[in-house]
């Protein structure tokens, strides 16, 4: 393993991300709201740290292996997460302890939109576009942005994109060269980004209320400026403007490309994994309305809105609310819930367990009912019309297993910390689903949770962002040896 490029591309990083303290400094500036002060401080705090880390070995020059990839990839989101943590430490309002401003800056980064601030339409407008910038860098993932950037500093970073994107096949590039495939991608996040802030401020949001859920609403994060979230506006037209750009930000952004550089929209439909999204999304949307509509719970028109809203919201692991679906009737929460397991597909800002997973055990589990009735067939699983291989298959299962191993394993943590079991299990779900908002005791904020639950949900949260095995992987001896 090589300390040394590990230490000079992390100090890059860093000095990097002091950078983004910039945007919160002039916002503090033009409102005159007191909190310029933690930023200045993190400023020049990290930028200084990242000259110390990198300083030493400036001039080291090694190839990049595919195990110090992921050393970098899990070091960084935890030094990241630990850097954004200072504004939120430092600042007086909101007055926040260490595990609450680590939660928080985590939250925000890895795009989960749990909260344990309460009273955020009081909070000073630097620290919402804070909260709110996090969770649009991290949608994309930080290091995808380093991976168009480092290559200019003679480092490559094929191995970085391997551990950061998520998905089962990992090895598909959208353009020959890895950099322009990052800045691809980018392009395409910051147009998505413009196009609905600029909807989001036709549709009656001021600027400053547009550019902060635009932010989150592309990453699929879910944090607002407003305690009542989307609910705040009580727009019917804005309501209709996020679930567009949820439900674009929840596919694949290699379809995104491709059917930008055709021209033509056709290329999602042909697409296996957008076929099975569109299909789960609308169909436990019609279930919602109808059951919504059977117990009249509302009108015909809120009940259309309301309940699409919340599909959407909770299916790609948004996490905004126009609603308090947690005490919807009957099925509801639960289904709901059940759905952000899903998520969004492989390559989205998604979270859960990505779509294509999720279709390729479905169409396995048909497989093994077919072999049963014809034993020494042999039967290919196919995504469209091309055979997946078995490899791929015993790796979805191998993820779906661990998955739901260090699902209960936290779960049952933390009930042994006294939680009740809905607020401990959707607590989990949410963290490690990305999605931010759960049920119980979690339905609106993490405030009132214990620092051993908030810790095991930092980790739930980073275990989701970086799909499993990229963390767990550092917990094995044989990674360690030479």
């Amino acid at each position: 393993m090589h300390i040394s490029i590990i230490c000079r591309i992390l100090g890059i990083l860093l000095m990097l991300f002091s950078i983004t303290m910039l945007p919160p400094i002039v916002v503090s500036l033009i409102y005159d709201d007191g909190q310029l002060t933690p930023f200045v401080d993190a400023f020049g705090l990290i930028l200084c740290i990242g000259a110390l880390v990198w300083f030493p070995v400036r001039n080291k020059k090694e190839d990049l292996r595919v195990r110090d990839g992921f050393v970098i990839t899990v070091l960084f989101w935890l030094v990241l997460s630990l850097s954004g943590s200072i504004p939120l430490y430092v600042s007086d309002n909101p007055s926040m302890s260490f595990v609450d401003a680590y939660f928080e800056s985590l939250s925000g980064l890895t795009t989960t939109g749990a909260t344990v601030i309460t009273g955020i339409d009081d909070l000073p407008q630097s620290i919402l576009w804070y909260r709110q910038q996090l969770q649009w860098l991290g949608g994309m993932g930080i290091i995808v942005l380093a991976v168009a950037i480092l290559p200019m500093l003679g480092i490559g970073g094929m191995q970085l994109y391997r551990a950061e994107t998520p998905g089962p096949v990992k090895d598909n590039k959208l353009t020959p060269r890895i950099t322009e495939t990052a800045k691809a991608l980018w392009y395409i996040y910051l147009g998505l980004t413009t196009l609905c802030g600029i909807g989001y401020w036709l549709a009656g949001m001021s600027v400053f209320d547009a550019i902060t859920h635009s932010f989150s609403t592309i990453a699929i994060g879910g944090f607002s400026t407003h305690d009542d979230s989307i609910g705040y506006f009580d727009s019917t037209a804005i309501e209709l403007i996020a679930i567009v750009f949820m439900f674009l930000s929840g596919i694949n952004y290699a379809l995104h490309f491709f059917s930008w550089r055709q021209r033509s929209i056709f290329v999602y439909l042909k697409d296996p994994e957008f076929q099975f999204y569109a299909l789960v999304v609308g169909g436990v949307s019609i279930i919602t309305v109808s059951v919504l509509l059977a117990t009249e719970t509302y009108e015909i028109t809120e009940a259309i809105t309301s309940g699409l809203f919340e599909v959407v919201s909770i299916a790609t692991t948004t996490g905004f609310a126009t609603a308090d679906f947690a005490n919807w009737p009957l099925v509801l929460p639960f289904l709901l819930f059940v759905v952000a397991f899903i998520g969004g597909c492989a390559g989205s800002t998604g979270g859960g367990m990505k779509v294509i997973r999720i279709l390729l055990i479905y169409k396995q589990g048909l497989r093994e009912v077919k072999r049963l009735i014809h034993p020494n067939a042999i039967i290919p699983v196919k995504l469209g019309r091309k055979p997946v291989p078995d490899r791929v298959i015993e790796a979805v299962w191998g993820f779906f297993s661990v998955y739901m191993f260090m699902f209960v394993f936290m779960l049952i943590i933390l009930l042994a910390t006294g939680l009740d079991q809905v607020t401990a299990w959707s607590a989990v779900g949410a963290c490690i689903n990305n999605l931010g908002p759960g049920l119980g005791d979690v339905a609106y904020h993490y405030g009132d949770l214990n620092s051993t639950a908030k810790w095991v949900l930092c980790f739930a949260m980073l275990l989701g962002r970086l799909e499993v095995f990229t963390l767990l992987l550092l917990f094995t001896p044989a990674f360690w040896r030479h």
